[in-house]
């Protein structure tokens, strides 16, 4: 059994964590959260020790590191861009590492910690759940077994509706998160990498406060993507249906189904990492690197090979007006 701290359990992502370290077997000797919303915990680990002030969870959990009770992992869900300096905590702690992605928003972030790394013994690991999917493991398989080279044409489509708390959290804001293709794409552009390969051209067609849209280049697969959290790009049967989200993934016009089996990945994940099997630093370089170019491009238009959906008008930031009509 390992003991385990987590950065973040009053955030989205953290009852996945919660739910893996226990269904791993281990046990949660310590959280920390700025914020006090974390009933979550009766459910997982109702005897964790939980901390609103950093000073306190640091000074408890450095008083542990000589027990039995020292921490083994510390796993962090907390904003995107803290990701870089709780990693460096955790390591100083003693504590090997499970960071939610993106593990950094630069790519060279990723080199100091790789120093780090080297220097402490202790591993980086990353929740990159996408791989251990079963269809997108078969998917795998079955390029690898394909034509050597075919370069493959993909759509995706990801839609995924946020309200107007987004824009006033810190994934409103670009510097804190990385913006939408950060938010909401990255793990999908690490998918597609670790299926196709490496990165040939990367386009950036519309980008705005609630999309984007481009073309990706890999070394097998031409790749046409719109990302949004607009309710308003939904297709109309989704609407219908009261869903708020909509994926898919079409490679040469055949849809690729993996909407469901996402609930146990992050378990997976956490298995695998146990195993010392976990997905590490330079894993992550691709996708980093991806939605770093992205975030820094100049949108070139409507030209070239885009997305259909990148046609949609855009629209005024909620913050600048409560009107939701296009912008002409």
């Amino acid at each position: 059994m390992k003991n385990f701290a987590l950065f973040g359990v009053g955030g989205y992502v953290a009852p996945r964590h919660l739910k893996a370290i226990k269904e791993t077997g281990n046990q949660l000797i310590a959280a920390y959260d700025k914020n006090d919303s974390v009933g979550i915990l009766d459910q997982f680990f109702p005897y964790t020790k939980f901390f609103t002030e950093y000073e306190l969870f640091d000074r408890h959990c450095t008083k542990l590191k000589n027990t039995e009770q020292k921490i083994d992992y510390l796993s962090i869900c907390t904003p995107n861009y803290l990701h870089d300096s709780h990693i460096r905590y955790g390591m100083r702690l003693g504590a090997d590492i499970i960071c939610e992605k993106p593990l950094v928003l630069n790519p060279w972030n990723i080199d100091g910690l790789k120093a780090i790394e080297e220097n402490t013994g202790h591993k980086i690991n990353t929740i990159l759940q996408l791989r251990l999917h079963p269809a997108i493991k078969g998917l795998k398989k079955q390029i690898e077994e394909g034509p050597q080279d075919k370069i493959y044409d993909i759509d995706l489509t990801y839609i995924t509706s946020r309200g107007n708390w987004y824009y006033a959290s810190w994934k409103g804001n670009e510097q804190k998160s990385g913006g939408v293709a950060t938010n909401i794409g990255i793990h999908f552009y690490d998918m597609l990498t670790y299926i196709f390969g490496e990165v040939k051209q990367n386009v950036v067609h519309v980008k705005s406060h609630d999309r984007v849209a481009g073309y990706l280049e890999l070394k097998k697969a031409r790749i046409r993507y719109f990302l949004s959290i607009n309710s308003e790009h939904l297709p109309k049967e989704i609407k219908e249906k009261g869903q708020m989200t909509y994926r898919s993934i079409t490679i040469e016009g055949r849809e690729i189904e993996f909407s469901n089996g996402f609930t146990d990945l992050h378990t997976e994940s956490y298995r695998q990492i146990l195993e010392g099997k976990g997905f590490g630093i330079e894993d992550s370089r691709s996708c980093i690197s991806i939605v770093h170019d992205i975030r820094n491009a100049q949108a070139i238009g409507l030209t070239g090979d885009f997305h259909p959906m990148a046609k949609y008008p855009l629209c005024v930031h909620p913050f600048e007006s409560q009107r939701t009509t296009p912008v002409k």
